[in-house]
């Protein structure tokens, strides 16, 4: 990232989690309750665990850059406590431990204490046995803790900041469930508005395909076992010209891209018609470029390209689906081996696990996607206050409109959470123009 960075820190089961974030022009408006809004977003979907339902309920505290609800130009640090630290103060303490506190540990192992007892039984799909030979660790829990999907609370909260941003240019995020457990959405069966989907039990946009889903998340947790799926990501608004061609770590897609697959949990990313335009002929593919319309806009028949070319944003919406894959902590753990020993074991460690984590994966999607667009577009506009950044877009608009190019219609009211229509290019064939 170039002019907008962002760094988390926290253990799983530690005091906090928090969040930096660097570049965000002055006199953004920025509140406590706008963060709170997709840190709940994040928590909600069926399937999760009772950590995220009953024991957390996520608040960013802003600890700095911000002054009477309006962000300084400075750095803003984001702290999110959390609430299970109680239950963990002697296993994750910070300080040394003293010969009294190493015996109570002693005892507490004695007696059969998990939360104390070393890691040393491995979990597959985890960092388990790669961060643990890597750093030279013989507790497994000295890697848990950080690799942890946990961290990506602080995520969705610097998400928020990006959203809040973008949300100043018209550029609104929003991401849905396309696929549970091998049951797909169907794109004809989409009645449901965006309000109505957040409400829903898996952000699903098609109501018979959720109860399907819905079911499928039933009979993995009866099996204890656990099931992946597919979101979709589709941003709107978003401006002609953002990323450039002339390099590949400018290109836009390639930000996207890294960006969403950095969620532990995601294997895939794909954007507008993806793998499935492998299927079809070139012809039936390209995006047919039909002319200009009254505003200066370009017009196309399909978004199969997602809103991507060349590296550079073409002024469709842009649309990203990622792969979620099975969580791979398994609530009947499949047989491992042993850190320290070597050995094969009967069972990996278990901890606590969430059954389906589709929808939330989706809100940590659209987290990374807004820090990257924010990125993107104060590397295109630059200023150092919201009035310098929203005046350059307005001349870039401007400029580009002149020229037939897509235009960017200006600033406008922050978008909510909510707002705006359901939004979808998800297809077996190339897709309908939105």
């Amino acid at each position: 990232m170039g002019r907008l960075r962002f760094l988390t820190a926290g253990e799983s089961h530690g005091p906090a989690l928090a969040a930096t974030i660097e570049g965000v022009p002055a006199e953004l408006l920025l509140t406590a309750d706008q963060i709170a809004l997709d840190l709940a977003r994040r928590q909600r979907g069926y399937g999760r665990g009772a950590r995220s339902t009953s024991i957390e309920q996520d608040r960013a505290e802003i600890l700095a850059g911000v002054r009477y609800g309006l962000t300084l130009g400075s750095p803003i640090l984001l702290l999110i406590r959390n609430r299970d630290w109680e239950n963990w103060t002697r296993v994750m303490a910070v300080e040394p431990l003293t010969d009294e506190g190493a015996a109570e540990l002693a005892r507490l192992v004695e007696a059969g204490d998990k939360r104390a007892t070393p890691i040393t039984r491995l979990r597959a799909g985890h960092a388990d046995l790669a961060g643990a030979t890597k750093y030279g660790f013989d507790d497994v829990r000295n890697v848990l803790e950080r690799a942890s999907a946990r961290e990506t609370a602080a995520r969705v909260a610097a998400g928020a900041v990006a959203r809040a941003l973008l949300a100043s240019l018209d550029i609104d995020v929003w991401s849905h469930t396309v696929e549970v457990g091998g049951v797909a959405m169907d794109p004809t069966r989409a009645t449901r508005t965006r309000e109505d989907a957040e409400s829903s039990p898996l952000r699903c946009l098609d109501p018979e395909a959720e109860t399907l889903m819905v079911a499928r998340i039933d009979e993995a947790r009866e099996a204890g076992d656990t099931v992946g799926g597919i979101f979709e990501v589709v941003a709107r608004g978003v401006p002609m010209g953002l990323g450039s061609h002339v390099h590949w770590d400018r290109r836009l897609d390639g930000a996207l891209a890294g960006a969403v697959a950095s969620i532990p949990i995601v294997k895939g990313v794909e954007f507008g018609l993806g793998f499935a335009q492998t299927r079809f002929l070139g012809s039936a593919v390209q995006d047919v470029i039909q002319g200009r319309d009254a505003g200066g806009g370009w017009l196309r028949a399909t978004n199969n390209a997602g809103g991507l070319e060349g590296g550079i944003s073409n002024g469709q919406p842009i649309v990203v689906r990622g792969a979620v894959k099975p969580i791979s902590t398994l609530p009947r753990p499949l047989p491992s081996a042993d850190l320290v020993t070597g050995q094969p074991v009967e069972k990996a460690h278990y901890e606590r696990s969430d059954i389906s984590v589709v929808p939330a994966t989706g809100v940590v999607a659209e987290a990374m996607v807004c820090l990257t667009l924010a990125d993107f577009v104060l590397d295109k506009f630059g200023g150092d206050s919201m009035a310098e950044l929203l005046a350059n877009a307005a001349h870039y608009g401007a400029r580009v409109a002149g020229r037939g190019a897509a235009r960017l219609e200006g600033a406008g009211a922050p978008a909510t959470a909510t707002s705006a229509a359901p939004a979808t290019a998800t297809s077996a064939a190339p897709a309908e123009s939105e």
